[in-house]
């Protein structure tokens, strides 16, 4: 399952990539937002990344205008490694080496194929493990440090 959030700005493509995951049987649970009204995008971050953290939903997409605004509010979450991502190889890279589990996307920076072809990579890297390990190991003591 996917949690996925969009505020006004990236409502029109959170919509074209639902119709994606539908096309390919993906589950998801959208939080909002549900039209183009105004809304304040940290709130849909903070759902995202609790239903993440929660564990109800394996991984999270958020689209803003720019990506990044939902990105450090997700980050604000103990377990969450929100990585906002441009293109394939950065959502690649994400997965590969971050182990990312919420990918964050910028409307205005792609166009609906460009965002599909981000997830679709996305969701089938896999975590290499390995030196990469340690490195989630090091960003998980310095969360217990510093999230109390």
């Amino acid at each position: 399952m996917i949690a996925i959030g969009s505020d006004h700005g990236g409502f029109k493509l959170k919509e074209e990539i639902k119709k994606y995951l539908e096309e390919k049987q993906i589950s998801y649970k959208d939080v909002g937002c549900m039209n183009e009204e105004r809304v304040d995008y940290p709130n849909i971050a903070k759902q995202v990344a609790k239903e993440v953290q929660s564990q109800k939903c394996e991984k999270g997409i958020l689209i803003c205008r720019s990506g990044i605004g939902m990105s450090i509010v997700a980050n604000k979450f103990k377990g969450i490694r929100c990585t906002p991502c441009h293109n394939e190889y950065t959502a690649k890279f994400a997965r590969l080496h971050n182990n990312g589990n919420v990918l964050s996307i910028g409307a205005d920076d792609v166009t609906v194929n460009e965002a599909i072809c981000m997830i679709r990579i996305w969701l089938a890297t896999e975590f290499e493990g390995g030196r990469h390990e340690e490195r989630i190991k090091i960003i998980e003591e310095i969360e217990n440090e510093n999230m109390k």
